[in-house]
């Protein structure tokens, strides 16, 4: 019998475990697998079984493809998609120990990925703003 979807997400944290704690949430017939809010795998199944797919990005993807990773793609609309998630390797699939220096470029990558958060116009990074707050009042 074929272990259920949510045991091998839970199995997929355990091997991303030399992060941290990840967490998996279901997500378009998969599952999303991060650490402090931040996604760095997804778990998911295109038609040869469920897969851990780890985030990649220009920086890591040689790696990948040197490791004999297979790229994300799936089909929509006719059309194949491609996606910046890479298959785990098969011996990293084994212990938390194979998974770490995977977990570590997943990581760095979705890092990269993450967008910075927008300055409101007239503020100062890293500045509260003053919107919301009262006036002082004259001579104070």
């Amino acid at each position: 019998m074929a272990a259920s979807s949510n045991e091998f997400a839970r199995y997929s944290c355990e091997l991303l475990s030399s992060l941290g704690v990840c967490v998996a949430r279901r997500m378009f017939g998969g599952h999303g697998i991060s650490l402090d809010g931040l996604t760095l795998a997804i778990v998911a199944d295109l038609g040869g079984g469920e897969m851990l797919w780890l985030k990649a990005d220009d920086d890591s993807r040689a790696q990948f493809e040197a490791a004999g990773c297979q790229r994300f793609v799936y089909h929509a609309k006719g059309k194949a998609m491609g996606m910046n998630y890479y298959s785990a390797p098969e011996e990293a699939m084994e212990s938390p120990q194979q998974m770490a220096p995977w977990a570590r470029l997943a990581l760095e990558a979705a890092l990269r990925a993450r967008k910075p958060k927008k300055i409101s116009r007239g503020q100062v990074p890293g500045r509260p703003s003053k919107r919301g707050r009262p006036s002082a009042p004259d001579g104070q």
